[in-house]
Order: C-alpha cells, then structure tokens, then sequence
C-alpha cells in the first residue's frame, strides 16, 4: 500500500500523481525492483479515477520509470539507476550528478533589477493605463483576429500595413525622411539598440552616450563589451561642444528632443552642430525620440533623421508610452543602404514581432483612433504636469528642486538626499521612481528622483506628496 502520496486541489490529479510517483522513484523511496500497487488498489486507496492511476502508469512506463511483468504486476525498473533504460525514452540523472552546474559566467555592468519593472504609480515612463481605449482597441484586435492571413508568418523587417502607418505618420508629425521600407518593426527599443550594435559596431569600437542618460541604452550599448565613454550635459542638453575633445567613435546615443532624464531641448543650431560634427568624424547617431508626442505648449523640433537628407542618424521609437508597454513593438528607421543588414540581423537575432498585435496597431493608426488618443493624452499629460508641478512648490519648495521642460513625462526632484534609499522607501509605499544618481557613469553623479507623473491619479499625486514631504523633512534620507 502506498500511504504517503497526498494529493490536493491545487494542479489535476493526474499530474500529482505523476510528479510524486516519479520524485520518489528519482529518489530511491520506492527501489530499483520494488513492486507498486496495482492500478485498480491504487486508485481505491487515493480514491481516484483508475483510468487516472492506468494513464500515470503508462506515462511512467514510456519514460522508463516502470516496467510491467506479465501475470505479476507493476515494478519499479531494474535499470532505473545504470542510465542504461531498456525501454525509456530518456536516461535518468543519479540525484548527485545533477548536484553542479557547468561554470556561469560573471554578470556584466549593474545586477538586473526587478523592482524596475513594476507599473506602480510614479513610475518613469509608464502612460495612464486607465486611460487608453480599450474598447476601440477590444473592436480592432476582434477584427484582425478573424483573418485568416494573420494566423500565419510574415515579413521579419514588420508587417507592411503597420510599416507603411508608420513612415506616414513618421513624415507629417516628426518631420522623419523616410519610406516604408526604411522602417524595421522590433520588439521594443531595446530590440532596436541590440541590432544596431550587431550591425554596426565591431571589438573595440568606442561608444558615446549622454551622461546622465537612458539606464537601459546604456546596459545595451556595453553588453557587447565596446568602452562607452560619457558625454556630459550643459544645460539640461548634451553638450555639443565636449565632443571634439573626446576623439572618435562609431556610435552616439541621445535623446536630443526630450533629454532623458533632465528634459532639456536641443535647438536648432545645437542640431546642426551635432550633425556636422557625426558627419566630419563618421559617427552614427541613434536618435532615440522615445516622448516627442507629449509637448505640450510647442511643436517639438524637426527630427535630426529629417533635418536633410542622408543624415547620420538611426531613428529609434516605440509604442510603449503612446500606447501600452505591453505590446512590446518598437520601430527602427535606417539609411536605405542599411535596410537589409538590419533584416538580416533581426532574422538571426529574433525573427518576427507578433503579427496581430503589428496589424491592430497598423488600423488603430489607419483609422484615425491613434491620432485621438495622442491629442487627449497631450492634454491629460499637461493637467497632470501642471498639477503636480504647483504641488511640488507649494509642499515641497526648498526641499528638492524641479528639473522638467513643459514636455514628457516625468519631472526630476532634484535635492541633496540618499536618493537610492529614498526611492526604495516610496516603493514600499506603492509609488515608483527612479534614482537620478543611477543614471550617471563614469565620474560624478546628482541625486534625485525620476518621478513619472503621467501614470498617477490626482489622489496619488498628493499621497506621493505628503509622504515626500514627510520623509524629507524628517532628515532620514539625508546624503
């Protein structure tokens, strides 16, 4: 009689059994030889189905874990430890030689932080989720979901439809040069960095990105190994000047429309400084124009891609603060030259980007629902930001300091406190942020909070106020 297998609700009966039959057998509770109840015993004493005990049985006689004698009953293998299975469709590992794993490399660069990827109030470039509308994008999803087209494979480079919306409206409303088939669909900005770097850079190649600067480009743009050198601010903006005295690279990333995350603006003739000099030291520009949508008294500035032609510049958005994050689909531009590298590279690194999702997206653009949904975020965004701005003077005026342009997403508290301690301490309390201190490398640093105001209710925004004001005033988070 076997008396101690317990089964409970929690998964199917069938699948309890077998996981517990099979770990007492790995574990030599039942030996090599030894005899199991009968399937019709069994299933009395479980209380089960036998057609239950007969299917777990026949499993684990497929995989080698029982064997059956004619007239005498169920066993448990002879051979169950030699590795050397008559009939098994795989050998079993002895307990002791599944002890080590082979040698694990050293992680790279920062450990992975998961409390970065929570969708908590406050936290840096997270949309308003309540406000995006779900049931026009409910009604399209239902309707790509019966053709049949979709059910299938596609272009790597993206699905054409979504690609063609793209360039359009790419063209009218970021002043972007370029056509369809300049337009690769990936998964995510992250994506778009990953083949950049494949295509373009090789061992010993020098990258520049801003600094402070975008955590998750800088991660990306090291993960090859390459030395990225900082290129500092001045004025809330990178500064074009410094570059000529930090000799040569191949690749530059910034965020020239909206700088992450001091929020500065480069005008027009810091641009075109900009592109004169990636153009005199062959330099590619990743131009990552991840929230121009939300400006919110002034047009933004043309796109460096769109200045004029043939620019230096790899033009690299996405989806996931003008939609949802969730969707996962980004967008990369590149010079015509390049197209087909970049495709080639995708299909080596990852293949297609979900195909139904890339033809929702395609006819919520078509249809004119994208463009609706920007014009009432803009607005929201801007009561948000107004809002929380004079709240942060009234409540919090000579505590931190408000670094933001009337742009974006997420304003900087700037102020002399332990901003890694001060973040962590809001998360317990339910509200995101990022420290400022950990976007900066290299020699140097502010501290600060990136606060995204964008995903907050007005409610949250004076919980996350008070406590702020709580906690600052209280000295505990002091530098």
């Amino acid at each position: 009689m076997i008396d101690d297998i317990r089964l409970d609700g929690s998964e199917p009966l069938q699948q309890q059994l077998y996981q517990q039959l099979a770990a007492r057998i790995i574990d030599r509770r039942y030996p090599a030889g030894s005899r199991l109840p009968s399937s019709r015993q069994l299933a009395l004493d479980m209380r089960i189905s036998r057609n239950t005990v007969n299917a777990v049985y026949d499993q684990l006689k497929a995989e080698g874990f029982l064997q059956s004698r004619a007239g005498r009953g169920v066993f448990v293998h002879q051979n169950i430890h030699s590795g050397e299975l008559q009939h098994g469709k795989r050998p079993l590992l002895q307990p002791e030689a599944s002890a080590s794993l082979p040698p694990i490399p050293e992680l790279k660069g920062n450990r992975y932080d998961a409390a970065g990827d929570v969708s908590l109030a406050f936290q840096p470039g997270l949309p308003d989720l309540d406000a995006f509308p779900i049931r026009s994008w409910n009604r399209i999803l239902h309707h790509q979901e019966s053709r049949k087209i979709l059910r299938g494979y596609d272009s790597t480079q993206g699905y054409p439809p979504l690609r063609r919306a793209i360039a359009q409206y790419l063209c009218s409303a970021r002043g972007v040069r370029c056509q369809e088939h300049q337009v690769i669909i990936t998964n995510g900005a992250q994506q778009a960095l990953s083949l950049i770097m494949d295509v373009l850079l090789e061992p010993g190649d020098r990258v520049f990105s801003e600094n402070p600067g975008y955590r998750g480009a800088r991660y990306a743009l090291a993960s090859r190994g390459n030395p990225v050198t900082p290129v500092p601010l001045k004025e809330q903006v990178l500064d074009v000047d410094a570059l000529p005295a930090l000799g040569a690279a191949k690749l530059l990333f910034c965020t020239p429309t909206h700088q992450y995350p001091m929020g500065g603006i480069l005008d027009i003739s810091q641009r075109m400084a900009l592109l004169r000099w990636a153009q005199g030291n062959q330099t590619w520009i990743i131009e990552d124009d991840y929230d121009s949508e939300f400006h919110f008294y002034n047009k933004p500035f043309v796109a460096l891609q769109g200045m004029f032609e043939n620019t230096p510049v790899l033009y690299v958005g996405s989806f996931s603060k003008t939609l949802l994050p969730a969707l996962r689909v980004g967008y990369l531009v590149v010079p015509e030259p390049l197209v087909e590298h970049f495709v080639l590279a995708k299909q080596a690194s990852g293949g297609e980007s979900p195909l139904l999702i890339q033809a929702t997206i395609a006819e919520f653009i078509e249809t004119g629902h994208f463009t609706r949904h920007l014009r009432r975020m803009r607005q929201l965004y801007r009561d948000k930001w107004q809002h929380f701005q004079s709240r942060i003077a009234e409540e919090l005026g000579g505590l931190v300091t408000p670094v933001a342009e009337s742009a974006g997403m997420h304003v900087v508290l700037e102020g002399d406190f332990n901003d890694v301690e001060l973040s962590s301490w809001l998360r317990t309390r339910g509200f995101g942020s990022t420290p400022l201190s950990s976007h900066f490398f290299g020699n140097g640093s502010r501290t600060g909070l990136i606060m995204g105001f964008a995903s907050a209710s007005e409610q949250e925004i004076e919980a996350c106020i008070n406590l702020l004001k709580q906690r600052l005033e209280s000295g505990t988070t002091t530098g």
